[in-house]
């Protein structure tokens, strides 16, 4: 096997691995509100940490990216994070609780800019769009993470215990894994932040991640909670489970949809699948329309964030690492905003009517990208 092969294939079980233990973390808010007997707000003021823990660790992990090859924080970000799952499961203080999330958001923000690092160094060594298949496997991951809930629902295995056993399984995985990824990938140049008018390139891309950020990050928290106080179902999993399929599903085609018709169509399509996606579990707060809706905006979401990130190695100011720092930082406003804003709508109004602000979030990919495109092709001009 070549070493781009090999590289490939562990910087996959990463990528998949990251996918298990976030989603093993969010299927499982559902049962943290409840043994917490948190209301929509105070879940929502629980849920505001993650973004600030990740915005923290947002420079931290672009300066370690540019000092050392990126595998090293990648492997200390899930080291971090496998700690942080294991004290989230046995919390028993709302104290405990923030600093585990704490913890979680911030090794997660290391990790995932570290590995999105590592795919466009390999993307470069192929020669054609593979960072789509990346994000795939993360949603993939996601998918065998909720598996892994419903199981343990059904079978009644504590937060504590499942949480934990994800947590070793990604000590082990990365103690062998990580000595295979790429190797002396510090960029040279690019990699200093410059504070000076916003970049319009990394402005309009930054945009985009934030309100894919919105519904993404929206429908990881608070789908479940959806499914089990809207629509009654009482294995509440099932609405995540969906969304996760079809965006694994979205992410594998995803390189191939844009060959096909292009990133300008690409995005509207996304835009358009989401809102209608939203539309349908809003109209219709039933079993079929709501897990159909849930799928839709499942397909809709995913090809946006890995796009963008590929759309970051353009740029002609920063390296990829850094770009791709900034660029995340959209992101992180994206979920500070998105899940904590639903808890509060829902509080006011309904968890029902909360759910329009991921259909406007996904409609605003219209005009962001048609905007970026012009830019972009006004500067090949």
């Amino acid at each position: 096997m070549e070493a781009k092969d090999k590289n490939r294939v562990f910087l996959s079980i990463f990528f998949f691995l990251s996918g298990i233990c976030f989603s093993t973390w969010a299927s499982r808010i559902p049962t943290i509100k409840n043994n917490f007997h948190y209301n929509e707000a105070e879940l929502g003021t629980i849920l505001i940490f993650m973004p600030i823990s990740s915005l923290i660790g947002l420079p931290i992990s672009g300066w370690l990216v540019s000092r050392y090859d990126s595998r090293i924080p990648l492997a200390a970000g899930f080291v971090m994070l496998s700690v942080a799952l294991a004290c989230i499961g046995w919390a028993t203080t709302s104290v405990a609780l923030v600093a585990s999330i704490c913890l979680f958001a911030f090794s997660l923000r290391m990790l995932n800019i570290s590995a999105n690092t590592q795919a466009l160094g390999l993307q470069q060594l192929f020669q054609r769009k593979i960072n789509g298949s990346f994000h795939g496997l993360w949603s993939t991951g996601g998918i065998v993470g909720i598996c892994i809930t419903t199981t343990c629902l059904a079978r009644e295995v504590s937060i504590g215990k499942q949480l934990s056993y994800v947590a070793v399984l990604a000590l082990l995985v990365t103690a062998f894994s990580y000595r295979f990824l790429i190797r002396n990938d510090r960029s040279t140049s690019g990699n200093r932040l410059v504070l000076s008018k916003p970049d319009p390139y990394i402005m309009y891309l930054g945009l985009m991640v934030f309100f894919a950020s919105v519904c993404e990050g929206g429908m990881f928290d608070w789908s479940g909670i959806y499914f089990k106080e809207v629509v009654h179902e009482e294995i509440f999993t099932l609405g995540y489970l969906s969304f996760m399929i079809c965006m694994a599903l979205s992410r594998f085609a995803s390189d191939r949809i844009v060959e096909a018709i292009g990133m300008t169509r690409t995005y509207i399509m996304s835009a358009s699948v989401v809102v209608v996606g939203i539309t349908l579990a809003i109209a219709f707060p039933m079993f079929w329309p709501s897990l159909i809706g849930f799928c839709l905006v499942g397909l809709g979401t995913a090809a946006v964030i890995p796009l963008t990130y590929t759309l970051a190695s353009g740029s002609r100011k920063y390296s990829p690492g850094m770009a791709i720092s900034i660029i995340t930082t959209y992101g992180i406003a994206g979920v500070f905003i998105g899940p904590p804003l639903i808890g509060y709508i829902a509080h006011a109004f309904n968890l029902r009517v909360s759910f329009v602000a991921f259909g406007l979030a996904g409609f605003m990919l219209i005009p962001i990208s048609q905007r970026f495109f012009r830019y972009q092709r006004s500067l090949d001009a």
